[in-house]
């Protein structure tokens, strides 16, 4: 039998289809056989090495070389700068501690010498009131009238009223006058 006989007068085309398919067919055995042998030795393959890429372009190389580099001095710049700001951070608490404690110290000095103070005008005050009318008039007309005015102020009313009395009329016009006026500016409410 021949080929036309075969394929019915349409022989080249036929053949040609069958070289495709059988060509086909070998490429695909190809892989198969070695798939097979692998399958059949089981895992006594041998490893193999891992891809290495190619290196890169000099110039790009050299490029990301300088880069590293300069990004390692600038982190080393930060580090530094970090760790200085944390001492100064360290030291302006510590000089805060230091401050809050003197100032502390200092109220506490304050209080105990306005507390004197306060102690000793009231002393004061009441050895004016003690006097006679007569020799107070006398010594609060050499004071400074402001200096007059703040102990009278704080003298009992009675007390300040003989002591005013006893004095010429200017010098009592005058501290009554700094008596007045003291609170004038103060808020109403």
């Amino acid at each position: 039998m021949t080929l036309r006989g075969i394929f019915g007068g349409r022989g080249s085309l036929a053949l040609l289809a069958l070289i495709l398919a059988s060509s086909g067919a070998l490429r695909l055995g190809h892989g198969v056989g070695a798939a097979m042998a692998l399958q059949a030795g089981g895992d006594q393959t041998e490893a193999q090495p891992p891809l290495q890429c190619p290196e890169p372009p000099l110039a790009l190389a050299e490029a990301l070389r300088e880069r590293d580099t300069t990004l390692a001095v600038r982190e080393a710049g930060l580090n530094d700068r970090m760790a200085a700001l944390a001492l100064a951070e360290e030291a302006i608490t510590a000089r805060l501690a230091e401050l809050d404690a003197a100032e502390a110290k200092l109220r506490a000095t304050l209080s105990i010498a306005d507390g004197a103070a306060e102690k000793d005008l009231e002393r004061l005050t009441a050895v004016y009131e003690a006097m006679k009318p007569a020799e107070a008039a006398a010594l609060f007309e050499t004071m400074a009238p402001e200096f007059a005015a703040g102990f009278l102020g704080r003298m009992r009313p009675d007390a300040a009223a003989a002591v005013v009395s006893g004095m010429k009329p200017e010098t009592a016009y005058a501290i009554s006058v700094l008596i007045a006026g003291r609170n004038a500016l103060a808020p109403k409410e």
